[in-house]
């Protein structure tokens, strides 16, 4: 029997639809706390996961057992990613074991070069425009089949070594133990001579000084001491909390690599502040850096002031390079002698007006090509008035003649003539019509 269909007399009842709608509602209602709640299950799902997978990475970031919470943590992952040092197969880096000779050497080398996604290396660009022009031809020549890997056959650190030699960064025959600790005035000296081949060495009085706070450097030598002043007033190497430089102390592996990390990265240096007091400044050097000057006296000092005031008025076709002022003809001559790279010096400006602290010496350089010296008189005139003051008037004349008769080709000796409290030492180069005046203190009978 089909079955009966009832349908009720309430059917359209408005209290009828309301009761179905609140059913409807309720039934709504506890789905969308089921969903709520399995959200919230879900997202302390992900944020474990994520939680977890983050600490897997801070595992995987730090690579060596014995790192973690070291001091230079940070600088010997990063150095060990350049490739510049490994860990050991224990899973160490042993950051305070002694590096020796002969790694500190091949740190130094792989510091300058880059390691690319295959594994093989190549010298740094910014390394390269550092070089003179004659050790980038050694790099060329020599090295151009340089691989930068350890020797298969024979001592594993020759390569580095003769390489380092060869760009003068080291003096090879000074080492009879190449496996020997290295201490912190050998860093010193190999940094020196790394400096002086891919930057510039800072100004030695104001070196001297500097180094003159840390009270062990009597313990060193005079050559020792000329290397650790010269590295700590670049800021790559810094003292003790104990007033000490550390002269004989053992370098370990973790220092190493900080320190080549500031020979290589300028940013990472700890910078010294000039002190005017002690008639220190800041002077600039070539490609836009700058180093600290000590000057002898307030008479230079205020010499260097008198220069810039000079350039001002020169107005473009100058410039100031440590404690010169080079007075250039034209744009075209200050872009030649500007965009000179190291080694390569040919293009030179028509004047300069110098000062010498380290000898206490003052000068000016008149290069006298077609009109150097019409252009030049009047900077001449306002450094000579600072010199001399009232004994100006006896410098003018022979300025003139010297530079006049020069420029005709007449025949001028060099000389020596005392002005006031100063000797002035004459020196002209005929064939290059090049005359230089050196002006200096008296010396006492």
């Amino acid at each position: 029997m089909p079955a009966r269909i009832v349908v009720s007399s309430d059917f359209n009842s408005p209290r009828m639809w309301l009761a179905i709608f609140c059913r409807i509602e309720s039934k709504n209602l506890q789905r969308r706390r089921i969903m709520r709640r399995l959200t919230a299950v879900m997202t302390m799902v992900a944020l474990l996961w994520t939680g977890s997978n983050a600490y897997a990475s801070a595992d995987a970031a730090s690579p060596f057992s014995d790192i973690r919470g070291n001091w230079a943590e940070n600088t010997i992952k990063d150095m060990v990613a350049r490739g510049v040092l490994d860990g050991f197969a224990d899973g160490k880096f042993r950051p305070n074991d002694p590096v020796k000779v002969d790694q500190f050497i091949k740190m130094l080398i792989l510091s300058y070069a880059d390691l690319h996604q295959n594994k093989e290396r190549s010298w740094n660009e910014t390394f390269l425009s550092s070089l003179s022009e004659d050790n980038r031809m050694i790099l060329k020549q020599d090295y151009r089949y340089f691989d930068f890997k350890p020797s298969t056959s024979g001592f594993w650190a020759k390569p580095f070594i003769d390489v380092a030699s060869d760009l003068h960064f080291l003096n090879k025959s000074r080492y009879s133990d190449f496996q020997a600790n290295m201490t912190r005035e050998n860093v010193a000296e190999v940094l020196y001579y790394t400096l002086q081949e891919t930057e510039f060495l800072e100004d030695e009085q104001f070196s001297e000084q500097a180094a003159k706070a840390y009270g062990d450097l009597t313990s060193a030598t005079d050559r020792e001491r000329k290397f650790i002043a010269e590295s700590l007033v670049k800021g790559i190497m810094v003292g003790y909390d104990n007033g000490n430089f550390g002269v004989g102390k053992i370098v370990t592996r973790a220092e190493a690599l900080s320190l080549l990390e500031r020979l290589t990265n300028k940013s990472k240096r700890v910078p010294i502040k000039a002190s005017p007091e002690k008639l220190q400044r800041q002077v600039p050097t070539q490609g836009g850096g700058s180093k600290i000057v000590a000057f002898p006296d307030k008479r230079m000092w205020d010499a260097y002031d008198v220069l810039v005031q000079i350039g001002k008025v020169r107005g473009l076709n100058q410039d100031m390079l440590e404690t010169k002022l080079r007075l250039f003809k034209d744009q075209t001559e200050k872009d030649a002698v500007q965009s000179q790279t190291a080694g390569t010096a040919k293009a030179t400006e028509e004047a300069t007006l110098w000062l010498d602290p380290q000898y206490n010496t003052y000068g000016i350089t008149m290069r006298l090509r077609s009109g150097t010296f019409a252009r030049n008189q009047e900077s001449v005139q306002t450094f000579a008035n600072y010199l001399f003051g009232y004994n100006a008037s006896t410098f003018y004349p022979l300025f003139n003649s010297v530079c006049t008769d020069t420029e005709a080709g007449k025949k001028v000796e060099s000389k020596r003539v005392v002005i006031g409290g100063d000797t002035v030492d004459i020196q002209v180069d005929a064939a290059n019509k090049t005359v230089v005046f050196s002006i200096s203190k008296k010396l006492e009978a």
